[in-house]
């Protein structure tokens, strides 16, 4: 523990505060133990931290232990307001968020990292500091050691702040959507439906569900389809005709779903999530994984992007093991042999002839890996800090936390997320272009000067079929289709079957 013995600085006025009614000060906090923590939503480390403070807060309720959130952003998408609430939401934060756009408070208490844990004494001094990732174990046991101090101390008696219910999000079929995968022959498609915890097997054409597959409370079990449970998958990668395998991020595992028994197994992932992943030729069961986020496939090797470990991983189906890794771990772009390169949040994979396509989006780049050399390369993006929204050659464009990719017919289709775009890689001419934009209408030419009345909002993927780019447009809850020769923006009707 760092005994700092520092005051700690009052919160700013007139910042935006989101889950309470009114702006929360630390004076009013005084004889409570105050927790900070210090994050910003595009980071897996900080979505890692989310669950071990929402137990902190169940064991802690009435003890006079508080948490604050406080976000300060990387990404200028990040600043906007309404994107914070709609991450709240999604991750289910029930804590007051301070909303630091402009790093005040990030630079008062001297934060350099994300997640940063700051424990204020109910005096009023920050005692603890913390960058990084920690278990549950280690801040609960941080945590007793204050309260007993504190209570011989008698000092603690502090009131907790009333907490305004967290707004749920729109109803729909579809909760913030991750992930889609066609089906040889391209008639069916599955979508990972992630904040409803489950598949959903859809017709391409029409948009009917033919196939719910889990339960909506999320879950780690295996069985039928009714009784099957997920916790927020992403990645889905439809392989054979009567098999799908699927990344279950938030229960490190990757799960098979046979259509043809109508049956959810795993296949590899213990169920923890480790910062240490297996080496090669380690069996698929005995795996510690961390935050599997995409799947690709060539032959029987099934490709990670495991973008909690910032890593590519190659799982053998036939030998039952993991016998491919690329990335060292540390969070970098750098290219080189797969075993030196650096990735950074590896968050959508492609696979096409002997080349894999990586969306590495911290790095607001796409990276490529060439399977038959063993090298990684960087085909648009710079570093951890540089990002925007710029067309032209690979050199110059700038990408901003991409998330999904799909190589097909010469070109690499990008889900730009946080600029609100699809864009595409001209492999031959070197070329980085937008093909829908922020201000494509549901249904109308992408350019209609009139086209902005819905836009795409945070898109994670994009596959392509039948001429058509098919989008998991995630904030709107949504599947979009982009007629490629005819520039028309379209949503498919998702819908229980009739």
């Amino acid at each position: 523990m760092a005994g700092l013995a520092l005051g700690s600085p009052e919160f700013p006025k007139g910042l935006a505060w989101i889950n309470v009614e009114k702006p929360v000060s630390l004076e009013q906090l005084r004889g409570s133990i105050v927790i900070l923590d210090f994050w910003t939503y595009c980071c897996i480390n900080c979505i890692h931290m989310l669950p071990v403070l929402s137990r902190i807060e169940a064991r802690y309720a009435g003890k006079h232990v508080v948490v604050l959130g406080v976000h300060s952003a990387k990404f200028d998408n990040e600043r906007n307001e309404e994107n914070i609430r709609n991450a709240v939401a999604r991750y289910g934060v029930r804590h007051p968020v301070l909303v630091d756009n402009e790093m005040r408070v990030w630079r008062a208490f001297g934060v350099s990292a994300w997640p940063t844990l700051v424990i204020i004494s109910p005096s009023g001094r920050v005692v603890h500091r913390e960058a990084g990732e920690t278990s549950f174990e280690s801040l609960s046991g941080t945590i007793d050691y204050l309260i007993s101090k504190y209570s011989r101390d008698r000092t603690l008696y502090g009131n907790v702040p009333e907490i305004a219910r967290v707004p749920e999000p729109r109803s729909g079929t579809l909760l913030y959507p991750g992930k889609l995968s066609f089906a040889p022959g391209g008639k069916l498609f599955a979508i990972s439906d992630s904040n409803h915890n489950r598949i959903l097997v859809v017709e391409t054409a029409t948009g009917r569900i033919t196939e719910k597959i889990g339960t909506i409370s999320a879950g780690n079990a295996d069985g039928d389809f009714q009784s099957s449970s997920f916790s927020k998958p992403q990645g889905v990668l439809w392989k054979d005709n009567d098999l799908l395998f699927v990344a279950d991020t938030s229960n490190n595992k990757i799960r098979r779903i046979d259509l043809a028994s109508r049956t959810v197994s795993t296949i590899a992932g213990a169920g923890n999530q480790s910062t240490s992943l297996p080496e090669v030729w380690t069996k698929g069961g005995e795996a510690s994984l961390n935050s599997p986020w995409d799947l690709a496939a060539s032959g029987e090797m099934l490709y990670i992007a495991m973008a909690g470990a910032h890593q590519v991983y190659g799982y053998d189906l036939s030998a039952e093991s993991f016998t491919f890794k690329a990335g060292n771990g540390r969070e970098n772009l750098a290219d080189g042999n797969v075993s030196d390169a650096s990735f950074a949040q590896p968050s959508g994979i492609s696979a096409d002839g002997g080349e894999l396509y990586v969306a590495d989006s911290e790095a607001s780049a796409i990276r490529s890996i060439s399977l038959r050399e063993g090298f990684v390369s960087t085909l648009v993006g710079l570093g951890l800090f540089v990002f925007g929204n710029k067309d032209g050659s690979l050199p110059e464009a700038r990408l901003q936390h991409p998330m999904g990719v799909h190589a097909s017919g010469g070109s690499v289709y990008i889900a730009d997320t946080y600029n609100n775009s699809i864009r595409a890689i001209d492999l031959a001419g070197k070329r980085v272009s937008t093909l829908v934009s922020a201000k494509s209408d549901s249904m109308c030419r992408f350019d209609d000067p009139e086209c902005d009345k819905l836009g795409l909002y945070e898109p994670s993927d994009v596959k392509i079929g039948s001429g058509k780019a098919y989008i998991v447009d995630t904030n709107n809850h949504l599947v979009r289709t982009y007629d490629l020769r005819k520039r028309i923006l379209e949503t498919l009707d998702i819908k229980e079957k009739e």
